[in-house]
């Protein structure tokens, strides 16, 4: 192995730095995209060959200027490839030859080589010929290769060969580099673009320039599965053809849209929903850019579909949004590699099993196992390699998206995995993880809540297959964390809507500062901002204690260090992103920073995360509606998004969507109507007009009822005992613990003032499902309803339900005879607690006197919800 040598360089300190030092030996390839491109690094290499008294050797040959010019020190080689491709081989090898050991080469743009040879092979065979003799010399060599000029044919043996090969941008005036080979050496931040600016080559980390930048340049893409033209590479070859006549003018409507609609059944969907928008939004140009970045072949499936679809519609909208929206840099691993996979290795049988609801179970976990240790074909593994390659090291995230995930009817929320690669290491490290990503996700379908989910859809005989959705990370490094400067969820439709003055149809927004998993999924106590896109700086909070208590504390990062996915510190962060631009994000606390002012506290952090910059100077609620809006009126039905934001100056930022589907109902999908008619005895509890929290429908197990009238009646202490007594029932555990939880009692939920409700704290009831308020007047009892906002956040994070019953209104209901009814469970459960069975009832369906169950229908969008009987085996839908 050569070994660095200080001796030698590119004549650039900087990019030396970038590559960890030039050895003797190395072959140098730069593919630009312009011979001016080569230029500015030939001129450098040639001054320190020069001024070192290296033997300095150009071999002339190309079309283009030449690109050093004579002089001392300098022996010119002019070459005519035309003569042959042997004489032009040996005259180039004597040449080496009598150079002798050390010296520097520079060679014309290689690409010419192929108009006198006509072949691309030839180009790749004279390479391979070449460098060998040139390593062994211990030479410098300098060579350039025309970006998207030429097949693998060509770049496959170049890059196999040589020690480093680069890529060469220019945009908007500076040069980029990117290194894609360096043999023997490593850093953290080496295959990442690095901007020429003065004497250094600064690494480039933000997915904003990154996306904008490669995606505007040709690429070499994933190498073809097979060279035949089977039906896969014939149809798109035809694509190809036909977007060529369109450009010509051709007369090619009929065969254009007849192609489109094959293509998108062949790529996209094959559900009638999606196939129609498709063919509203998509263009036959889309399709192609989704063969060019897709492994294997099939369907990219559902949450794919509605990246791609979401953007296309709001380009379609307005010209402003390819402007505001991060470029979509993405690739599609298509479900026929899953299935490939499942019968490589022998887990298909398991597969067909899970059609039967008697036998669905069986195997799975067996099957489970063999997909984490299974392979991939060949040809994948080259096309994973390729992918890996493109994204350098940036992070990336590999998504599931199977063919009925995020479409209309099924959410799968949560019941298949994702997971981040944070893409450090060495490139064999790197490949192993993203293949372990997909190998997770793929087992993900065999697990028992993916399949139980299936089985209380209806849809284990559905076509499910698995197709993936692999995301460059929207974000930045700030030191050694990696994450957006925004994160969140976007809803069409606001169900929090806890101040009349909410307009609902305007929509809200969940935002975190960092990675969206803490604004999707709540694993901790921490919180989100939400805000109504119609009132943006109307809070639940009624003072700034309660928004400092209700902000969120714990951001999630990635870490580059320890390649991981990491939550840390608000403060933490802070201090280690130098250049994170507090002042967007977040709020000065006066008050915190005046007692540590006081007290001679240096350390002290002030900030709280609250957006107000965001909200009040920036354009991004209107955006946000404008977006959500668009998307809702497209769909033809409310959506949720998830996006991520980065700021580019103080008022500028870029939105990156990066995923949309109809509005998802808990458990169910879409949601759908009650029964038509509910017979009186049947309906337990009907409410309109305050209902606050997503959609569902569900089966209620429990329901534990304070009774108005014995609750007004007690002495206010008492009201604190049986506050107490409310946090035990829900916390009991074990057998006798509730799997759905119904809280009904008078007045607020939480409230301080117990001549207004029941005083309990949220601890007490954050197991709860549903949590509903009766306004009902009684003695000793001023029922007035909260919406939620006691503790609207913590109702958010724990995705609990809440609703208000106004028994005094025509379109509300409360069975109290059902109630009256229904045997106590309190003194059975917690006999020390029997003296208040009058006023607390604990009530578990189905029992020995009502054998049917409880059904919720709960729909946020027409503000009402059902909760009534269903005896088992009958239908809970219309």
């Amino acid at each position: 192995m050569a070994a660095i040598d200080a001796q030698v360089s590119t004549g650039l300190a900087g990019l030396d730095r970038v590559f960890r030092g030039i050895m003797a030996g190395d072959n140098i390839v730069w593919q630009v995209g312009s011979i001016d491109d080569y230029r500015p690094l030939v001129e450098p290499f040639c001054q320190y060959a020069r001024e070192r008294g290296r033997k300095l050797v150009y071999f002339h040959f190309a079309r283009h200027p030449a690109l050093v010019a004579e002089g001392p020190g300098v022996d010119i080689q002019t070459l005519d490839p035309g003569d042959g491709f042997e004489p032009f081989l040996s005259a180039i090898h004597k040449t080496i030859e009598q150079s002798g050991r050390g010296a520097y080469y520079v060679f014309d743009c290689l690409s010419d080589l192929v108009a006198d040879w006509y072949s691309d092979q030839m180009l790749g065979n004279f390479f391979m010929l070449t460098c060998p003799y040139l390593y062994d010399l211990e030479t410098i060599a300098y060579f350039a290769l025309m970006r998207g000029h030429h097949s693998f044919h060509a770049t496959a043996p170049i890059l196999d060969t040589t020690q480093l090969f680069s890529d060469i941008y220019r945009h908007q005036g500076e040069l980029y580099v990117r290194p894609l080979k360096v043999q023997q050496r490593y850093s953290p931040t080496m295959h990442l673009l690095h901007v020429w600016r003065g004497e250094e080559f600064k690494p480039v980390t933000d997915s904003i320039t990154i996306s904008d930048i490669l995606t505007r340049f040709p690429w070499s893409g994933l190498k073809a599965n097979d060279p035949r033209l089977d039906i896969w590479n014939r149809t798109f070859l035809e694509v190809e053809e036909v977007l060529a006549a369109e450009r010509e003018k051709m007369p090619v409507k009929d065969l254009s849209r007849d192609l489109l609609q094959r293509t998108l059944r062949m790529t996209v969907s094959r559900d009638e929903r999606v196939i129609e928008l498709g063919e509203r939004y998509l263009s036959l140009g889309d399709i192609l850019a989704i063969k060019e970045r897709m492994i294997g072949t099939g369907l990219i499936g559902g949450k794919a579909v509605g990246v791609l679809l979401a953007r296309a519609i709001l380009n379609r909208t307005a010209p402003r949004w390819r402007e505001l929206l991060e470029i979509h840099d993405s690739f599609f691993v298509g479900s026929d590699v899953f299935y490939t996979y499942l019968v490589r290795n022998g887990c298909w049988w398991v597969r067909d099993k899970q059609k039967n609801p008697a036998t669905f179970l069986d195997g799975a976990e067996t099957a489970r196992r063999r997909i984490l240790r299974g392979d991939f074909p060949d040809y994948v593994m080259q096309q994973f390699s390729d992918m890996l390659d493109y994204f350098g090291q940036s992070p990336i995230i590999v998504r599931s998206s199977s063919l009925l995930e995020d479409n209309f009817g099924n959410a799968f929320a949560g019941k298949y995995d994702s997971v981040f690669c944070v893409n450090q290491g060495p490139r064999e490290k790197r490949l192993d993880d993203l293949l372990s990503a997909v190998r997770t996700i793929y087992a993900s379908t065999m697990s028992e809540r993916a399949l139980m989910y299936r089985v209380r859809r209806g849809i284990l005989d559905r076509d499910e297959q698995m197709g993936l959705l692999v995301q460059r990370v929207s974000g930045a490094q700030h030191g050694a964390l990696f994450y957006p400067h925004m994160a969140g969820v976007g809803l069409s439709f606001n169900p929090y809507v806890w101040s009349e003055q909410i307009d609902p149809a305007a929509g809200m927004v969940r935002l975190v500062m960092g990675l969206g998993t803490r604004a999707v999924d709540r694993s901790d106590d921490d919180y989100t901002r939400v805000v109504s896109l119609s009132d943006p700086e109307r809070r639940p909070e009624s003072n700034f204690d309660s928004v400092r208590q209700y902000a969120q504390k714990r951001i999630d990062v990635l870490d580059l260090e320890a390649n991981q996915l990491s939550t840390r510190q608000f403060s933490d962060v802070a201090k280690q992103s130098p250049d994170l631009p507090l002042k967007r994000v977040a709020t000065v606390d006066d008050e915190l920073e005046q007692r540590a002012r006081e007290r001679g506290m240096t350390d002290a952090f002030p900030w709280v995360l609250t957006f107000e910059h965001l909200l009040r100077s920036t354009t991004f609620v209107d955006d946000m509606r404008e977006m959500l809006s668009a998307l809702q009126r497209a769909y033809d039905y409310p959506v949720d998004v998830e996006f991520t934001a980065n700021f580019i100056d103080d008022a500028r930022y870029k939105i990156d969507l990066v995923q949309c589907r109809p509005f998802q109902v808990k458990e169910a999908g879409t949601i759908a109507n009650p029964p038509e008619r509910i017979e009186p005895e049947r309906l337990v509890l009907e409410a309109h007009g305050a209902v606050i929290g997503h959609s569902r429908i569900g089966t209620i197990d429990r329901m534990v009822y304070v009774v108005p009238a014995a609750y007004g009646r007690l002495p206010l202490s008492d009201r604190h005992t049986i506050a107490r007594l409310i946090g035990q029932i829900t916390r009991l555990r074990g057998p006798e613990a509730a799997k759905s939880l119904l809280l009904i009692g008078p007045g607020r939920w939480g409230t301080a003032s117990p001549e207004l409700g029941v005083p309990v704290r949220f601890a007490e009831i954050n197991n709860a499902a549903v949590l509903c308020e009766l306004v009902t007047m009684h003695d000793g009892l001023v029922p007035d309803v909260s919406l939620g906002t006691h503790f609207f956040s913590d109702l958010v994070e724990t995705d609990i339900l809440y609703l208000a019953v106004f028994p005094q209104r025509q379109d509300n209901r409360l069975n109290e005879a059902f109630f009256d009814g229904q045997p106590n469970r309190l003194a059975e459960l917690w006999p020390n607690a029997a003296q208040w069975a009058d006023c607390v009832r604990v009530i578990d369906l189905p029992n020995d006197h009502t054998r049917a169950m409880l059904r919720l229908n709960a729909n946020t969008l027409k503000q009402s919800v059902f909760c009534y009987l269903e005896t088992p085996g009958t239908s809970a839908e219309a």
